[in-house]
C-alpha cells in the first residue's frame, strides 16, 4: 500500500530540508520524497497522512542495554503503590530481582517510550529472550557497538549538538521506511530535550501516534 505523509518540513538528514514536503512509503521502503505537489502528482491513489511539524529519520538511543536490561519500568498504575512510578537501577532493580516475564513486560514498557520520541534503533548487546522478543515486537532495530557514555536517558536528543547525530540514516529512496515526526518549526527546534513526538513509523507502519 502506497502512504504519503506530508509534513510542513522534511529532513531528509544528508541533504537540504523539504518545506511543505513529502514521503511515500510503499510498503515497509521509502519510494519518493519531494514536495508534497510533486509527490501527489506522481501518485493520486496514495493514501495521505498529514504530519503539522518536522518529519526526520527515525532516531537511535544510545542506552540500549541500561534501559531495556538494566532498568526495571514500573507498570503504572497496577505497580505504583508498590514500587512507585519512576524506573528501577541499580540496588533497587537487585532488591526486587524480577524474573524474565518481568523484565519482559518492563521492556515492551520501555519500547513504548522510545517509540514515543521517535526512536527507531538502539545500540546495546540484549541478553535476555523476554527482553529481545518485546524489541522485535516493537520493531525497533538493535545495533552493535558500545553506548554512550553518561546516564542513561529515553530522548536521543537531549545533550545532542545537532539533531543529525541522532539521526539512525538519511531518508533515501528505496531505504527503509523509518522515520519519526516532532511538533517543531524547524531544524533548531530539535536540539535540546523534551521534543514532542507526533509519530513515529518503522517499516512503513505508524508504531507510535500522539493521542
Amino acid at each position: 500500500m502506497l502512504t504519503l505523509h506530508a509534513a510542513d518540513l522534511v529532513l531528509p538528514g544528508d541533504r537540504s530540508p523539504v518545506p511543505g514536503g513529502a514521503v511515500l512509503a510503499d510498503g515497509d521502503r521509502i519510494a519518493m520524497i519531494g514536495p508534497y505537489e510533486d509527490v501527489a502528482a506522481a501518485h493520486p491513489g496514495a493514501r495521505v497522512r498529514r504530519w503539522a511539524g518536522v518529519l526526520t529519520p527515525g532516531l537511535v538511543n544510545r542506552h540500549g542495554t541500561a534501559l531495556l536490561e538494566h532498568t526495571y519500568f514500573p507498570d503504572d498504575p497496577f505497580e505504583a503503590d508498590e514500587l512507585g512510578t519512576e524506573p528501577l537501577t541499580g540496588a533497587a532493580l537487585a532488591a526486587l530481582a524480577p524474573s524474565e516475564s518481568r523484565r519482559g513486560n518492563s521492556a515492551r514498557r520501555c519500547t513504548q517510550k522510545l517509540l514515543a520520541r521517535g526512536v527507531v534503533a538502539v545500540t546495546g548487546s540484549l541478553t535476555t529472550p523476554a527482553v529481545r522478543t518485546a524489541v522485535r515486537r516493537a520493531g525497533l532495530e538493535v545495533l552493535p557497538g558500545a553506548e554512550a557514555e553518561g546516564p542513561a536517558t529515553l530522548d536521543p536528543l537531549a545533550g545532542a549538538e545537532r539533531p543529525t547525530d541522532a539521526f539512525r540514516s538519511p531518508l533515501e529512496v528505496g531505504a527503509p521506511a523509518r522515520f519519526a515526526v516532532f511538533a517543531v518549526r524547524d531544524e533548531a527546534g530539535l536540539v535540546g530535550s523534551g521534543v514532542a513526538c507526533i509519530a513515529t513509523v518503522i517499516g512503513g507502519r505508524l508504531r507510535h501516534r500522539r493521542a
